[in-house]
């Protein structure tokens, strides 16, 4: 297995392990490397769209699903809390994890909270819309906006 391939593991196993996003000294402790391997490694993966960066190029803003920074989407799976960029990747989460989960947000509309059971299945059935202003194939060219 390639390095980067380990970094991005590696980066996933703490994003599960612990619902947030881990320091790069995380991840050397993980794949035993030098922060500056690591750190080039991140740059290969932002590449490839894999992690969204800070713009320190050190911080994990987005491991899609998992997103490193609190938002207003949470998931709870299996008693932990993990953070998620947007709605969409909230449903990711509960896939991702193959357990079901609880999505907390609320409507933009509205203001109201929102609470959704995730099944193995997929989502319970509810009236609501997910609504993106930007088209899913823009979506890259400002990922965090998105």
């Amino acid at each position: 297995m390639d390095f980067d391939t380990q970094v991005k593991l590696a980066i996933y196993h703490h994003f599960v392990e612990t619902g947030r996003r881990p320091a790069p000294e995380d991840i050397t402790a993980r794949v035993d490397a030098e922060v500056d391997q690591v750190l080039e490694a991140y740059n290969h993966l932002r590449e490839q769209r894999v992690l969204v960066l800070e713009e320190d190029g050190v911080s994990i803003c987005s491991a899609p699903p998992f997103s490193g920074v609190p938002t207003q989407h949470r998931v709870v799976v299996s008693g932990k809390e993990y953070f998620a960029n947007c709605a969409w990747d909230a449903l990711g989460i509960p896939a991702a994890l193959q357990a079901p989960g609880t999505v907390f947000s609320r409507c933009e509309a509205s203001g109201d909270p929102l609470e959704l059971q995730v099944s193995l299945d997929g989502p319970e059935a509810s009236d609501w819309y997910f609504h993106c202003l930007v088209p899913a194939a823009q979506w890259w060219q400002d990922i965090v906006f998105t």
